[in-house]
């Protein structure tokens, strides 16, 4: 009998024994959707200087917010490389692969994964857009705390009058501007409106150009010097931007300037560039998207617009025009980075309190 009872003991022991690991490996596996690192997609439309500032923003402010990739989440990073049929691609991957967060940097990646994530299945966070409201994307002006709960972002109208402005005080005698732009692109189509409107308000031909791929660029470019523009102007248009040497060269050629509102671009021989500072653009975004993976309800933050503003200046160019352009000093004083009338390049340190970029994994 005392044999049995043992016996009885023993697989008694062995079944509770069972019953305890099983209990606890659910128990870590029900843990494990909290412990693993999140997946975040970081998705920019081409490999340009401002897209990858504002990436570099965008890791920054999240590694701010205690993110850092490899630690809480695991980044992965596309690149459309200015291709609409292939970010539309890689919005519905995004989706279909089950991203915890979806980060677009520009417009037009904004109107790709909104289409593809119109169920809400992964939450969005956008930036670098110069017209939210007008994309398409279901965002009212009027009422920026009103949006789809898994969409959230900030917008970054970039300052078309102020650089047209600028460009009048460097030639008071200006009267004919030439503007190459993509109609198709929603950002280009918000600040050419502003163009019109600045250059009617000050007395000024506005002479239009389009050019629907960067290959048709440098004709649409061309094409303004000849019909007597005094100087080129591109404002927040992706794909005149990706050929923006083109435009540089037309201008070079014709000895007039051009003014861009991409600060770098006064590096590669633009006259100024007058826009956002898009790593600091980035990495409030990147902040944004922190308080988000932190806990903080998507739904219950306004859509805002940024504009950390930053200029560039070549002084060189302005010796090889044919007409008497000369920035003002205060102009070139107020600049953050350009070309000296020796050609050498300069920028001023950023604040201390931008860290360098952080890095994806």
């Amino acid at each position: 009998m005392r044999e049995i009872c043992r016996h009885l003991w023993l697989a008694a022991a062995l079944i509770l024994l069972a019953s305890g690991s099983l209990l606890l490996s659910d128990l870590r596996h029900r843990q494990a959707p909290d412990d693993r690192l999140r997946r975040v997609a970081i998705f920019q439309i081409a490999s340009r200087p401002i897209m990858d500032d504002g990436v570099d923003g965008v890791l920054t402010g999240l590694r701010a917010k205690g993110h850092a990739a490899g630690e809480t989440i695991s980044i992965q990073r596309f690149n459309a490389e200015n291709d609409l049929p292939t970010a539309n691609s890689i919005a519905r991957n995004i989706v279909d692969q089950g991203f915890d967060m979806a980060i677009t940097v520009s417009t037009p990646c904004l109107q790709a994964m909104a289409a593809a994530n119109a169920e809400g299945k992964v939450i969005h966070a956008f930036g670098l857009v110069t017209d939210p409201f007008n994309s398409g994307v279901g965002l009212n002006r009027d009422a920026p705390d009103r949006h789809p709960r898994h969409l959230v972002g900030i917008g970054t109208f970039q300052p078309v009058r102020e650089a047209l402005r600028l460009t009048r005080q460097s030639y008071p005698a200006l009267r004919r501007v030439g503007l190459v732009w993509n109609p198709a692109e929603a950002c280009s189509e918000a600040c050419t409106r502003i163009a019109r409107a600045t250059c009617a308000e000050f007395g000024l031909n506005l002479m239009e150009a389009n050019a629907e791929n960067p290959t048709a660029v440098a004709e649409a470019a061309n094409s303004l010097v000849a019909r007597g523009a005094e100087v080129l102007f591109v404002g927040g248009d992706n794909t005149v931007d990706m050929a923006i040497r083109s435009v540089i060269q037309a201008g070079a050629q014709g000895r007039i300037p051009v003014v861009t509102t991409v600060p770098t671009n006064a590096e590669i021989g633009a006259l100024m560039g007058l826009g956002a500072d898009y790593f600091e653009v980035g990495r409030a975004l990147g902040e944004l998207a922190g308080d988000v993976l932190n806990g903080r309800d998507p739904a219950s933050i306004p859509i805002e617009d940024k504009l950390p503003k930053r200029l560039g200046v070549n002084a060189q160019v302005q010796l090889r025009l044919r007409d008497p352009w000369r920035m003002p000093p205060d102009v070139l004083a107020a600049a953050a980075l350009g070309v000296d009338e020796s050609g050498r390049r300069w920028e001023k340190q950023r604040d201390a309190a931008s860290p360098p970029p952080a890095k994806a994994d």
